[in-house]
Order: structure tokens, then C-alpha cells, then sequence
């Protein structure tokens, strides 16, 4: 079908680098033959195909690339390796750099910013001043604000919810309905008898996250001393221990 869009004589200079103004040669999707879009280094950072677009003041460069349905709008930066794809939104003040990838639905807005090899997807949010980076993800309908972050190979997912100041680092695992705000709602444990893997327990529900379990500590009692006398008893005195915090906090 052609090229979708050409690099007009406007430019813009961002870190040393000269970016061009994008402007649209056909219809497709919502955008109309002779729409102005954002920047871009050059034709490596835009696909022709599916409906993807850079609008706006938006900047897309390096060896970054936006493609499929994806759209990269207002004041957003993507740069370095990063990849949005799919139906995926970046927009505000956004950057999305390193190797970072933001795909299917997820929506990275506000000043959030998604680096190293962290990952955005399913129905995920990430916005306000929340910070991704490392290798974590953030996927289903999980939503990460305010001046939160999630780094190493943590996980948020399901319809959990990270917030406020907090950090979630390390190998957690926050999903379910789970609400994070500050440190003290998730401690995360290593199985120190056996395998050597990394559970995690979650204040505002109560919950507990190992391997492919989820449940309450009854629940995860029952399961180990199936599993192991040996499983049983540690688990067992890991979820009592637990609940001597709640009471000292009075929940």
C-alpha cells in the first residue's frame, strides 16, 4: 500500500539528535491525509503498516519503534530499544526507554517513567510519577501510581494496586486484589528448606503468593503439610509469625 507517512522539513533537536516532523500521506485509522504528527529520528522508529502513529510533540528515537495499532502522544519520549506495540498507549509526559516494552492495552501516562527491560501489558496501567524499571512487569489490570516504583524482577498483576511511596522490588508478587501503599503491606519470604524460591504476603487481603498458589494461610498450611511434614511445620510457623504482626499492628 505505500509508506503511511513522510519526514517533513521540520525539525527539532533533542540531545544532540535531529528529530522530524512526521506528516501523514493517507487515511488510516483516525488520522487524515496531511495530519502533522510528532517526531522522529527516521523510518526505524514508526512502522507503515497497522495504525500506529506519533502525534503531537511526542519523540520517538534511537532505535526505538512504535508499531501495530500503538500511539505515542502529547509530550512522550521513547527512545533507547524500547518497543509500543499492539493496542498500547504512551502519552503525557511519559518515557519509555532501554529495552522496555509496553504492549496489548497498557497505558503508560502522566510522568511515569518504564526503563531497563520492564514490561507493560494486558490492561496495565502505569502513570502518575510511578517508576518501572529492571526487570519487572506489570500486566492484567494492575494499576502502579504516585511516586510508586516496581524494579528488579517484581511482578504486579491480576487487579492488585501500587501506590503512594512505596517501593516493590526483589522477586515479589503482588496480584489479586492486593493494595500497596506503603512498605510495611507485602513481606516477601524464601523458601530456605527446599527449593529456595521466593512467596510473598500481602497485608489488605490477607492473601499469600507462592509458586502457582494463591490463598489464604490456612490454605497454604493445608497445601505444604500435603506437599511435606517438613513443608508444613515452615509454613506453618511463617504464617503464624505473620499473624503475631497483624495483632502487634492491630490488623
Amino acid at each position: 500500500d505505500g509508506p503511511k507517512y513522510k519526514l517533513t522539513d521540520e525539525t527539532t533537536n533533542l540531545l544532540g539528535r535531529t528529530l522530524y516532523r512526521i506528516e501523514a500521506l493517507k487515511d488510516f485509522g483516525e488520522i487524515k491525509k496531511g495530519d502533522k504528527g510528532g517526531f522522529i529520528e527516521s523510518e526505524n522508529n514508526l512502522a507503515h503498516e497497522g495504525n500506529a502513529w506519533v502525534s503531537d510533540d511526542a519523540c520517538v528515537y534511537d532505535n526505538a519503534w512504535v508499531s501495530d495499532d500503538a500511539c505515542v502522544y502529547d509530550n512522550a519520549r521513547v527512545s533507547g530499544n524500547a518497543h509500543v506495540y499492539g493496542e498500547a498507549w504512551v502519552y503525557g509526559s511519559a518515557c519509555v526507554y532501554g529495552y522496555a516494552c509496553v504492549f496489548e492495552n497498557a497505558r503508560v501516562y502522566n510522568n511515569a517513567f518504564v526503563s531497563g527491560y520492564a514490561q507493560v501489558y494486558g490492561n496495565a496501567f502505569v502513570y502518575g510519577d510511578a517508576w518501572l524499571y529492571d526487570s519487572a512487569r506489570v500486566y492484567g489490570n494492575a494499576r502502579v501510581s504516585d511516586n510508586a516504583s516496581v524494579s528488579d524482577n517484581a511482578r504486579v498483576y491480576g487487579n492488585a494496586r501500587v501506590y503512594g511511596d512505596t517501593c516493590v522490588c526483589g522477586r515479589t508478587n503482588v496480584c489479586g486484589d492486593a493494595e500497596i501503599s506503603t512498605d510495611a503491606d507485602y513481606i516477601v519470604f524464601k523458601n530456605w528448606w527446599s527449593s529456595g524460591r521466593y512467596f510473598t504476603w500481602t497485608r489488605s487481603n490477607d492473601m499469600w503468593k507462592v509458586g502457582c498458589f494463591y490463598g489464604n494461610g490456612d490454605e497454604l498450611i493445608k497445601k505444604a503439610y500435603k506437599y511435606s511434614e517438613l513443608s508444613g511445620r515452615q509454613y506453618e510457623r511463617i504464617v503464624k509469625y505473620v499473624e503475631e504482626i497483624k495483632k502487634e499492628n492491630g490488623k
